[in-house]
């Protein structure tokens, strides 16, 4: 396969890509869109910075022409999913989703599911200590909570915040074990997360279930029309090389 791909990355799957194109041989820019101070960076060439929406992201695909285009961002980087989608229909240049699957209910665990992160701070309401796992971005949401939250993040939260709150700064991945201790040091009666999927963050799921705490999910926002979606890394690299016909121009 040769030309430049462009991954839109900030995840472990874009990690993983990066890193299989560049053992390939393939010309890899990941783009990332510079919300953490002190980012994971994945092999191959990095840009970090927005592209200024969909009319930005065109243009720059325009000037910057590539093979195809590969979202990799989180799940709930709704925004750059629909800009993407939105680009590549105007440029013509392919695109796939990969997409990690969302996480599976187990027995014994007590799952309610919302809708919006104002959702969940509604269905929060009249517990004692919330653990608030949504991420820095949004926590204005649960502002309004009377409740002690517990807040944990990679780079400290800027308000609004909850009046009482109690931010840990720390990169997972967290084991079964840390998370039950935390858990249980706070005090916390519910869980709030958002379905993002994947085994790196699923600790906090296994560690609830086991002190029989509620957990209030964030359903994923919908993905855009008939962009190729994957699940998985493998599945990425089949598209890639099976879609992609080097004798092809990239105008």
């Amino acid at each position: 396969m040769t030309g430049r791909v462009l991954v839109l990355g900030g995840t472990g799957e874009a990690r993983r890509l990066a890193t299989a194109l560049v053992a390939d041989g393939v010309d890899v820019l990941t783009s990332l869109a510079g919300r953490v101070a002190d980012p994971a960076l994945p092999a191959g060439e990095v840009r970090v910075g927005g592209f200024g929406g969909a009319e930005g992201l065109t243009d720059w695909l325009r000037a910057h022409p590539v093979r195809a285009v590969v979202d990799a961002t989180h799940p709930f980087a709704a925004v750059m999913t629909a800009s993407a989608a939105r680009a590549a229909e105007v440029t013509g240049v392919p695109l796939l989703r990969l997409q990690r699957p969302g996480w599976s209910e187990q027995p014994g665990d007590d799952w309610r599911w919302v809708g919006s992160l104002a959702d969940a701070a509604a269905a929060v309401d009249g517990f004692s200590c919330v653990f608030l796992t949504t991420g820095r971005q949004g926590l204005g949401a649960f502002a309004g909570l009377t409740a002690h939250c517990l807040v944990r993040s990679v780079d400290a939260p800027e308000p609004p915040l909850p009046a009482r709150t109690t931010v840990v700064l720390a990169r997972g991945p967290f084991t079964v074990d840390e998370e039950l201790a935390l858990m249980r040091e706070h005090r916390v009666d519910v869980v709030v997360t958002k379905d993002s999927g994947g085994s790196l963050t699923e600790a906090k799921l296994t560690a609830a279930r086991e002190l029989g705490l509620p957990v209030v999910l964030v359903r994923r926002p919908p993905l855009p029309a008939g962009v190729p979606t994957v699940a998985t890394v493998d599945e990425a690299l089949t598209w890639l090389r099976a879609g992609l016909d080097p004798t092809t121009s990239v105008d």
